[in-house]
């Protein structure tokens, strides 16, 4: 579970409506029953109504709602100026080592560094790191470089320590991975929430809300399926997913082209190709669906396979609801699904 700050920094934050902990943790009230951002504008709870969490999800899990005010869940791609300046520093120099000496340089506690990037991206900002120059690395070698200049470039003093740290990460040696391929990545904001999406040369393999309870398992299915490391990084079908998202919320898009890979059961993919089959702007019984594939009465067997789908949206199990027209499950919740439904019939996602 992620580390919170003390009590005492979180009420003082709040007090101050101190933007730079947004997304360090996440303030409930019990009283209303929704949860707020540290910065809410709102008029600041009695601190016996508040409860803290260290992510959004943990607050969802606990019973409550997003506030319709600071929308915790939409970051609108703005992360505090220090988190931006941080993120900058490592793009500008993946293969660059930052110290917690270099962040205190930088006016940036170590902590507050790690909480952030554990909280937002599933890894300590020191991982995420090791992340950015081993996937550097990779790049390297596939195009060619050697390997002993490609580890003093990535600032190992040695090949025997590069090669190690390489191994843990990719799982096989450098000297093999010419070839190699690993998951890669990244970061999507959206009118619903962020998403984390991930891709191999062969297409987009995932893409889920941050808050979702599956994700953690849908992480280590990719990492067993692909037999390879997640690392973030950028990728063309990342960019890709990016704009045709950003086309897709804004209605001027209903088919995606990006491409897709989905490996699973043989069930499961013929669910995944049933979901693909249904038309923008349309729904579908769980039974019809199990009808369409060959499977009639195996409408829970596709709940099932509905609910392991790793590619929300593009493969549309938003899509598919009870006999009855009722909404039924979602893995990003309801209210997601009957907002995605109503913004590809043409109504507002506000309603």
């Amino acid at each position: 579970m992620t580390a919170l700050p003390s009590n005492q920094e979180m009420e003082q934050a709040v007090k101050q409506r101190d933007a730079s902990y947004d997304g360090i943790f996440f303030v409930g009230v019990r009283t209303t029953g929704i949860f707020c951002r540290p910065s809410c504008p709102a008029k600041t709870p009695l601190a016996r109504n508040r409860q803290y969490f260290a992510t959004a999800r943990e607050a969802i899990f606990a019973g409550y709602r997003p506030c319709k005010r600071c929308r915790p869940l939409d970051t609108n791609g703005r992360p505090p100026s220090w988190v931006q300046r941080l993120l900058t520093e490592v793009e500008q120099a993946p293969t660059a080592r930052l110290t917690d000496a270099d962040l205190r340089t930088l006016a940036i506690e170590p902590a507050r560094a790690r909480r952030y990037f554990l909280s937002h991206y599933g890894m300590t900002f020191h991982a995420y790191c090791r992340g950015r120059r081993m996937g550097k690395a990779l790049e390297q070698i596939r195009q060619g470089a050697g390997l002993d200049d490609v580890a003093i470039g990535n600032g190992y003093e040695s090949y025997s320590g590069f090669r190690d740290a390489f191994t843990r990460t990719f799982g096989q040696p450098p000297g093999r991975s010419r070839k190699a391929d690993c998951v890669v990545a990244g970061w999507v904001e959206s009118p619903l929430g962020p998403l984390i999406v991930a891709a191999k040369n062969e297409g987009v393999c995932l893409l889920e809300f941050t808050d979702r309870r599956m994700l953690e398992t849908q992480l280590g299915i990719l990492r067993r399926r692909f037999a390879c490391a997640i690392v973030p990084g950028n990728h063309k079908h990342i960019d890709m997913l990016k704009d045709e998202l950003a086309r897709y919320f804004a209605r001027t898009l209903t088919e995606f082209t990006v491409p897709l890979i989905f490996p699973g059961s043989p069930f499961q993919q013929a669910v995944w190709e049933g979901l693909l089959r249904i038309p923008y702007a349309e729904t579908c019984s769980y039974e019809a669906l199990a009808c369409t594939i060959g499977s009639p009465g195996g409408q829970r067997a596709v709940g099932r396979a509905n609910g392991q789908n790793r590619i929300a949206i593009l493969i549309p199990c938003h899509r598919v609801v009870n006999k009855d027209g009722q909404l039924g499950g979602y893995g990003g919740g309801l209210w997601r699904k009957r907002k995605l439904l109503n913004l590809e019939q043409g109504m507002s996602l506000s309603n």
